[in-house]
């Protein structure tokens, strides 16, 4: 969402005031609350048909740049049970991009995509929404929210674990890893539990998988080592780096560049190519 720029999200808090309500023909209106004068009606900015249609508005009105009905309709596509428009706004308000930040918000939402999922049913985009949809509630969930939700690290646990196998999601099984080697009330650090579901997502180019797992091999951390192939993984990781925010996966790098000795380095080549060839 970020990458549409901040200038047209400001734009959208002004019309937060927006609500929408069923005309009387059925019809979903947004209006805008304010009226100039006791004896002006307030006006209709948009009708929807459904939320399907009030989906595709928002989504039209936040590509353009246009901030005259985003929020309202994807408030209504998202009550209306869409759940892309449930996972944009659970993204704006935990990120606080356009909206004021609200973690609980952004918790209810993503929360109803969790509940609401249904794997027999569910199309290629649905799964692709739940999988981000469960990763962050677990998130929520580890961390807790304050006054809100409490942590529970075992909840995290059982959501990382589902998008990481039925999703077969990187990103669920990297926190999941994480969880292991970060360890919890209720969930026991393992550091073989971890190497395995990084190895899983690494093999996805996750880019910070391959890291830590390369880092987890070649140092021998909590696993046999082996130096030449975390070395390649660390070479992965550092190619497919990108910002300031993965500069310590480079670090990382240039770390155990140093460490690594002429054996390892060539070693680490013949790996590279090898995952290379068999991965083009």
């Amino acid at each position: 969402m970020a990458g549409y720029g901040r200038v047209f999200w400001a734009a959208c808090v002004a019309t937060a005031t927006l609500f929408v309500v069923a005309g009387p023909d059925g019809a979903a209106r947004a209006f805008d609350g304010a009226s100039t004068s006791a004896a002006s009606a307030v006006k209709p900015l948009e009708i929807f048909k459904n939320p399907q249609q009030a989906l595709q508005s928002g989504l039209a009105s936040y590509q353009a740049g246009n901030p005259a009905s985003c929020v309202a309709a994807l408030t209504y596509a998202a009550a209306g049970g869409e759940s892309l428009a449930q996972w944009k706004l659970g993204r704006m308000y935990a990120d606080g991009d356009g909206v004021t930040r609200d973690e609980y918000k952004a918790y209810e939402y993503f929360s109803e995509i969790v509940d609401r999922y249904d794997e027999d049913n569910a199309s290629w985009r649905d799964q692709s929404v739940a999988a981000s949809a469960f990763v962050a509630v677990g998130l929520f969930d580890l961390k807790g929210i304050t006054g809100a939700l409490p942590a529970d690290a075992e909840e995290a646990q059982r959501l990382f674990r589902f998008a990481a196998t039925h999703f077969s999601d990187a990103n669920a099984q990297y926190q999941l890893a994480r969880l292991y080697l970060d360890g919890a009330p209720g969930v026991p650090k393992s550091r073989m539990q971890a190497a395995r579901w990084l190895h899983l997502a690494a093999e996805k180019n996750h880019v910070e998988s391959q890291a830590l797992l390369g880092q987890m091999l070649f140092s021998g951390e909590g696993i046999p080592a082996q130096r030449a192939r975390g070395l390649m993984w660390m070479t992965l990781a550092r190619e497919g780096a990108v910002g300031k925010s993965q500069d310590w996966i480079r670090a990382l790098y240039e770390k155990a560049m140093g460490a690594a000795s002429d054996t390892d380095r060539q070693a680490a080549l013949v790996y590279l190519e090898d995952h290379l060839k068999r991965n083009d």
